[in-house]
């Protein structure tokens, strides 16, 4: 089946599944993959939008996690969150650093309102920062649409290659308009109409189900976590006992 599609890269962060959420959240589709996917499927899954998430690691330690540049000259609009920001930054010519302070918990954030990262968000914002580095100086072509008291660069966008840089995190409810900004970023500058649905992804989940199985026997292993539990409920749907 057919649809617009999302996909979140995942870094390492804590809030890779709760970043999807948000996204469906907003009727489009997505999956989440590893950084350590070959490139190739993700550009055969011809997304409409990339978010980068957050992760533990340093992005200039030689050992941290990365990714080919050329997912920046695809022409989709990536959006990068916490260490996804402070990548993009640092593959693209921007310098990242240790911060001299540490910003942890809700945080004031000031935003251009220009952006249409932050179309209908109030300048002065609440967002949940996390961080040990900072983004000290932007790529070359990016300009600074949000900063803190501590944080020079909380915000980065280029506009006309549609590339944004955040280093807050707008999944968390404590980032008060986080939903608002993913709005933008999902609906607005990845231009998705938002018309899936979860209950047809059910159904056409079933309908693949019926397809592959045929008239075959299927061996579950069910160990009564989320994964294994909803794709039992999905089997006994598509085919019963």
């Amino acid at each position: 089946m057919q649809h617009e599609t999302v996909i979140v890269l995942d870094f390492g962060g804590q809030y890779n599944q709760l970043i999807a959420r948000r996204v469906r959240e907003n009727n489009v589709y997505c999956e989440i993959y590893s950084y350590k996917t070959d490139l190739s499927v993700i550009k055969a899954k011809n997304p409409k939008g990339i978010i980068f998430t957050g992760g533990p690691n340093s992005v200039y330690l030689e050992d941290s996690p990365t990714i080919d540049p050329e997912i920046f000259n695809w022409g989709v609009p990536v959006l990068g969150i916490c260490y996804g920001s402070q990548l993009m930054m640092h593959l693209l010519g921007g310098h990242v650093c240790r911060a001299p302070e540490r910003e942890y918990g809700k945080t004031e954030v000031f935003v251009d309102t220009q952006s249409k990262l932050f179309t209908d968000v109030q300048p002065s914002t609440i967002c949940w920062m996390s961080h040990f580095d900072y983004i000290s100086k932007p790529a070359p072509g990016f300009n600074i649409v949000a900063h803190t008291a501590d944080c020079p660069v909380a915000a980065a966008e280029n506009r006309e290659k549609n590339l944004y840089a955040i280093q807050f995190h707008p999944e968390v409810l404590h980032t008060e308009e986080g939903s608002k900004m993913l709005h933008n970023f999902v609906r607005g500058v990845c231009g998705c109409a938002g018309t899936w649905r979860m209950d047809s992804f059910v159904e056409s989940t079933i309908k693949d189900i019926r397809e592959k199985v045929g008239d075959g026997k299927v061996l579950l292993a069910l160990s009564g976590g989320v994964d294994s539990s909803v794709a039992a409920g999905l089997l006994s749907r598509a085919i019963g006992k």
